[in-house]
């Protein structure tokens, strides 16, 4: 939680004070801003000159708050005409060293070990990121570095038992999607076994929360109803249904994004208030953000609904995390424990394709736990049984057709079929998703379509990063002469997991 006394950047008059005044550009930027005195000492002052004609707020706040360092002036080299050089060229200016004791009155996690930011007004490490990010690392031979990212997640994990989101304390109410597991089993491969005895815990620890297990005792769910991440239990045709799903426990608008989550309160008339903020942030854990796999209509309103969904992205990687544990548990010996996970593992994949498959589509769709239904949601979330090996050999060939027929477009894969307005949607393409799509696809043996998919991302990065020298979160794929922004964020010298991405891709042999 909080302290309001400590940390009054994040909450309280003051912070609500400066988010509606809009003084900075975007709410993250006072959240990120540290206190140069004592904060019941400047609260108290604030109090008593707030009222005065002369009184600035701007003003007061750059007095006694420290400005977090602005990365888009730190980032200063000579650009290149290729981009992948301009990303090693990146890496550099984009790495930290481990951090110092920060001030109790912060909200940066510090972290032990060097690390990397995407960039901008990206200060700070994210979680599922990095795994992307980790992909460019290891393409330009920055291996040290990925062993680094394992080391600061266990170190994380061992602390407060999951990854937040981003290591800043207004993210501990949530995670992200949990990439740990395949980061880690990365880091094994390149630096050997000897990893095992540190990931294996841990991976084991961050399972307990996903699974929302204390040290002593699990929580069931029962007929459909849920513990905050885990559930329904419920006995269809003899098997017990139990999956995942994003949640958060706070039910307010998040402190980096508090103007928007207000707005987007006004816009949402199906949900009260407190179930809204609640499903906003579960959607921000989900990575995805707002989109149209959350968003179902009650009664003829819009209703956001991220909280009803199993969503089959989280768990293909929960079912790979379960697959993991269970293999190197095997390796160190603990054959009991590794038979464990493998029997949730098998019961899980046998859940997935049971509520998730669709046989007449043939397409993996989320499922909406208060419709009993698949949703009708299309998504590149299919990617990751792709990815990770759970779909069959028909499932994939019935997907890889979809993915050239539906989703492949002009300037590579479009996240959605829907045209929402929201950033995970049409008609915008993710770096992350194309990475997975081109792997996955060539991990079923469809060279061609991946190789079809890898040339038409890069070409168009390739071309925004001529139109403009930068490369940005997420691409407009439909229309190449469109807004390639960045949507929420304006255009930076690289954005972390496109600078991987992309550095990935381009090792990738092309048939």
């Amino acid at each position: 939680m909080v302290s309001q006394k400590k940390q009054i950047q994040l909450a309280g008059e003051l912070f609500e004070a400066v988010q509606k005044k809009k003084i900075f550009p975007d709410c993250k930027q006072f959240v990120d801003m540290v206190p140069k005195d004592d904060p019941e000492r400047i609260f108290r002052l604030w109090e008593k000159l707030k009222d005065e004609p002369i009184f600035d707020l701007k003003t007061f706040v750059l007095t006694y708050f420290e400005k977090p360092e602005e990365y888009s002036q730190v980032v200063n080299i000579n650009r290149k005409k290729i981009c992948r050089e301009h990303i090693s060229s990146l890496w550099n200016v984009l790495f930290r060293k481990p951090d110092k004791a920060v001030s109790e009155f912060d909200s940066l996690i510090p972290l032990p070990h060097p690390y990397v930011v995407s960039g901008g007004n990206f200060r700070e490490v994210y979680y599922w990121e990095s795994y992307f990010i980790a992909q460019g690392l290891r393409a330009d031979g920055h291996e040290k570095m990925i062993l680094n990212m394992v080391h600061n997640f266990s170190h994380l994990i061992k602390k407060f038992g999951y990854v937040p989101g981003g290591n800043r304390v207004y993210h501990f109410d949530r995670s992200q999607p949990p990439f740990y597991t395949p980061l880690a089993e990365m880091g094994i491969k390149l630096f050997g076994d000897d990893l095992l005895s540190k990931v294996i815990p841990a991976a084991e620890k961050e399972y307990n929360y996903w699974m929302d297990k204390d040290e002593n005792e699990e929580k069931h769910a029962v007929s459909f109803s849920i513990q905050k991440r885990v559930g329904p239990e419920d006995k269809v045709q003899t098997s017990n249904y139990r999956l995942n799903r994003y949640w958060s426990d706070q039910v307010t608008p998040r402190q980096e994004y508090w103007n928007r989550d207000l707005a987007e309160a006004r816009s949402f008339n199906g949900n009260n208030k407190n179930e809204l903020y609640r499903n906003i942030r579960a959607a921000s854990e989900s990575g995805w953000g707002l989109n149209s796999r959350w968003l179902t209509r009650t009664n003829g309103q819009k209703t956001l609904s991220t909280t009803d969904i199993l969503p089959l992205d989280l768990n293909t990687l929960i079912w790979y995390m379960e697959k993991k544990i269970s293999e190197w548990n095997f390796r160190v010996g603990k054959d009991d424990r590794a038979r464990e996970f493998e029997r949730r593992a098998y019961q899980r994949k046998k859940s997935i394709i049971d509520l998730m498959w669709g046989k007449s589509e043939g397409f993996f769709f989320d499922y909406n736990v208060r419709t009993k239904k698949r949703t009708e949601q299309w998504t590149l979330a299919v990617v990751y049984p792709l990815y990770f090996g759970l779909a069959t050999k028909d499932q994939a060939t019935k997907i890889a057709s979809h993915l050239e027929r539906r989703f492949l477009k002009k300037g590579g894969l479009v996240t959605s079929l829907q045209e929402s307005g929201r950033q995970w949607d049409a008609p915008y393409g993710w770096a992350p998703l194309h990475w997975m799509a081109v792997v996955g696809l060539k991990n079923y043996g469809f060279n061609r379509l991946s190789d079809e998919i890898n040339k038409r991302w890069m070409n168009l990065v390739d071309q925004v990063f001529k139109q403009t020298g930068k490369l940005v979160e997420k691409y407009n794929v439909i229309d190449l002469d469109g807004d390639n922004a960045g949507g929420d964020y304006a255009h930076q010298d690289g954005y972390g997991w496109t600078n991987g991405v992309y550095s990935a891709l381009d090792e990738i042999p092309k048939e």
